[in-house]
This record gives C-alpha cells, structure tokens and sequence, in this order.
C-alpha cells in the first residue's frame, strides 16, 4: 500500500528529534491504548499484519497529523468495528448498546508479562528451496499494491545484493488481508545508498529485509 506511513526517502519534513526521555509512554491515555492493543490483539480476532494494515490505511492528512498512540487508536476503532466487536456508536459514546461478541482467547492482567516475553514467533518450516542465495545479485520488484506490504517505495525497482538469508517466515503482504500465513524465504538485501538515492548521498549503504516474492534476478546486462 503506498499509504502516508511509507516515508523512507521522503523529503520535506524536517529533521528527527529525539525525545531526551527514554520512557516511549508520556500519558495515562497511551497506556490505556497500549493495554487496549494487547488485549484485542490477544483475542485472536485478528493477526499483526492486519493490524498494520488498518493503520495504513487511515487517510493521509489524518495520519500524518497524528500522534504515534493515536494511530494506533484510529486502526484499532477501525478493525473492532470491522470485525463486529463494536459499533461506531459504542465508541463514540463509550456504553455498550448490543450485547458483546464471543472472542478465541482473554489475555489476563497476571498473563501479560510472560505472554510479552514469549512473542509471537513467525519463522516457518521450509516448503521450498530458496530461489537466492547469500552473495546473489538481485533486483526488488517495481510494485504498487493496493493492500499491505513491507517493501518500501524508496527501494522498489533497485538493484542490491543478499547478505543474509533468515529462513522462512509469515508473509504480510498475503496475511494482512487474510489469505494465510503463505510462508516466504526472508533475505536481508543491501542496497549501495548511490542506487537508492543518487551519487550526491553521502551514506554507503542501505540493508532491507525482503521476502522472496519482492525479489526477482537482475536483466542481463545489469
């Protein structure tokens, strides 16, 4: 999805300043959002990628003139109602009006932390060989999705070279919109920052995960 979120490479909007605390929550609202994430998310009612995807998709302006925890509010509104779990008008008004929907799974307040430290693991058994190896000069796809994705645009359609592959792990691009796991080979692919952005950069270069679907051998001649 070429969405507001997608701001690799992206010019204009001033320099990052970091924050002088380490602490990433600043008020009681972003740790009830944070709370309320963990719970729903734990529910099973919907998977990581989906989750993201709702954020995406939020319109541009809205987006980028929100805060971190407010998007995450914004996408977690959209899925509950998307999913039956709440009305537009409960949330509006903060009252129940119809009766709550059943859920897979309730994470408990004493289950939290141990369910934090587990994660979710993603890596998969291999179904296939994988198409590249280490040292494999490749090109990523030039592609414009309408739905999910973690290539970003700033590397679409660039020629780079595998210098790790990490196994077999969940695909977002199909999970996100809820075609299954479809489990892909993952390489970490660097790219020379002169192919990315042009020979006035001053970096070296860029590394970026990619599943094998974005990848493809490079033309002759390239």
């Amino acid at each position: 999805m070429n969405g507001a979120h997608d701001l690799g490479g992206m010019q204009a909007f001033g320099p990052i300043r970091p924050e002088a605390s380490d602490l990433p929550l600043h008020d009681d609202w972003e740790r009830r959002v944070l709370a309320l994430m963990l719970a729903m998310g734990a529910t099973g009612s919907w998977n990581i990628d989906t989750s993201r995807a709702a954020r995406e998709s939020l319109p541009p302006a809205h987006y980028l003139g929100s805060s971190y925890f407010e998007i995450w509010f914004e996408g977690l509104k959209k899925l509950l109602v998307a999913k039956g779990l709440a009305t537009v008008e409960e949330i509006e008004s903060g009252e129940m009006k119809i009766a709550a929907a059943r859920v897979q799974r309730v994470l408990l307040a004493d289950q939290v932390q141990a369910a934090l430290l587990r994660g979710s693991p993603v890596d998969r058994p291999a179904r296939a060989a994988a198409l590249f190896q280490t040292g494999d000069a490749v090109r990523t796809r030039q592609m414009n999705p309408s739905t999910h994705t973690r290539l970003p645009r700033y590397c679409r359609g660039r020629r780079g070279v595998i210098v790790a592959t990490h196994g077999v792990h969940v695909f977002p691009d199909a999970n996100a919109i809820g075609l299954g796991e479809e489990p892909q080979w993952l390489y970490t692919v660097r790219f020379d920052a002169a192919e990315l952005w042009g020979a006035e950069t001053s970096a070296a270069s860029v590394c970026v995960d990619c599943w094998e679907p974005y990848l493809e051998p490079p033309a002759a001649g390239t």
